[in-house]
Parts: structure tokens; sequence; C-alpha cells
């Protein structure tokens, strides 16, 4: 029984951010409020009361990182590891490779606020939804740019009834699936630098990634508290 048209969804949503609008969407990590224009990254910035040096990250799927994230293959199959493998999000940051149509049509500011030293962060194993908005992306090369569905330092929600109304009222579709899968965690994605597996931010099933990259991988993460790894 299918209980979403995501791919109905996705293609309704990609249709208001590729026409300047806003929406909020779901992803296994909480919702997330996205936009492809400067405009609506503007307006999302000023809902969230974000600072404009925090950045942004790339709505990502499998393909997209294979093209965009600039890395080698012993980072492409961690990654693979984690996401496919055992089916963990993870946000991801790598170096981009800046030739790409979709960096190519990035206004300037927009590419200034979602890009750091050369790298870009793209959400992967984030839930279909998520992985169905970024092959869209993908095929249009038209960049969506999100972050969390909150005011900023708010948390991140889980449920649409739990986002504040000033989030709620700057976008233009919200899609509520519900309460999502990892709400036990009250936090967003765990994100690894890919170029030599520092984390970026503990989050999501960090302790299950570390566990299966020791594994798999003999990588040791460094844990929360700055403690030896």
């Amino acid at each position: 029984m299918r209980l979403f048209d995501v791919e109905a969804d996705a293609a309704r949503v990609f249709d208001v951010v590729a026409n300047g609008g806003v929406a909020i969407i779901p992803t296994h990590v909480g919702y997330a409020i996205v936009g492809a224009t400067a405009a609506a990254i503007r307006r999302v910035f000023a809902a969230k009361r974000r600072r404009p040096s925090k950045l942004n990250a790339i709505t990502g799927c499998r393909e997209l990182h294979d093209e965009l994230h600039d890395i080698d293959e012993h980072a492409r199959a961690v990654v693979a590891a984690i996401t496919e493998a055992y089916d963990l999000p993870l946000g991801t940051v790598a170096p981009f490779r800046t030739d790409h149509p979709m960096i190519a049509r990035l206004d300037p500011d927009i590419l200034a606020q979602t890009t750091h030293e050369g790298t870009v962060a793209m959400l992967l194993g984030g839930g279909p939804f998520l992985e169905t908005l970024g092959r869209l992306s993908r095929r249009h090369q038209l960049a969506v740019i999100g972050s969390s569905a909150n005011l900023s330092l708010h948390g991140t929600k889980f449920r649409v009834q739990d986002i504040e109304p000033e989030i709620v009222a700057a976008a233009d579709e919200i899609l509520d699936y519900g309460l999502m899968r990892w709400v036990c965690y009250g936090k967003s994605s765990t994100m690894l630098d890919l170029r030599d597996y520092r984390v970026v931010r503990y989050g999501v099933c960090f302790e299950l990634i570390d566990d299966l990259l020791q594994r798999h991988f003999g990588i040791r993460l460094a844990p929360p508290g700055g403690g030896q790894g």
C-alpha cells in the first residue's frame, strides 16, 4: 500500500522552488526548508533569523553526489556504505567540481552562502522524498538549497505542527509526512568532511556511523567532547 505519492509531491515542490517559491519538506532527519533562487533563500534566512555567515546545503541524491563531489574512491565507498548498505543519513562535506553546470547557475551571493573553502555540503540518505527531489534538481541542473525548518538555534523539528509560525508563514508549499524517522535523536544529521573524516557536526546515528566505519574501514571518528577516537 502506497501512503504517499512521493513522485508527484516532489514534482510539485520542484515546480514551486523553480518558480521562486519556498517549500517545507520531509527528510528522515527532520523537516527542511528549501528554495532555488536568491530571493527565496533571502526569505528563508529572514524567517529563520539566520546569520548571513551560516551555510546552506544542496539537496542531493546519489547521482548528484557522484557528479558534484570531487573525492576519491575510498571516500565514495565510505558514503555508499553509510547511506546505501546501512541506509543511514549523512551530511557530506567535500570539494566540488567548480565547472559543474549546477554550480555555474548559482547566484554569486547564494554560492558564497553554500560553499566554504572549496567544499559544498549535501545531505544523503535523507529518505525517499529528498532523494526524489534531488534527482529532479540534477535533471534540471537547478540547485535546491536548504536548511532545517526552524528558527536559527531552536532545534530541528520532526513534526510540521512543531515548526515555528514564522517559518510556516515563509513557505509557499508544506508537505506534512508526519513524524520523521530519527526523532529519538532530536538532532539533525551527522556531518563528515570526506577529505579527512573529520566530524563537522555530531548528530543523528553518529554511534552507528562510527561503528560501521571502524568495522569496515578501520576509521575511528573523534567522539563528542573532543576526546580521543
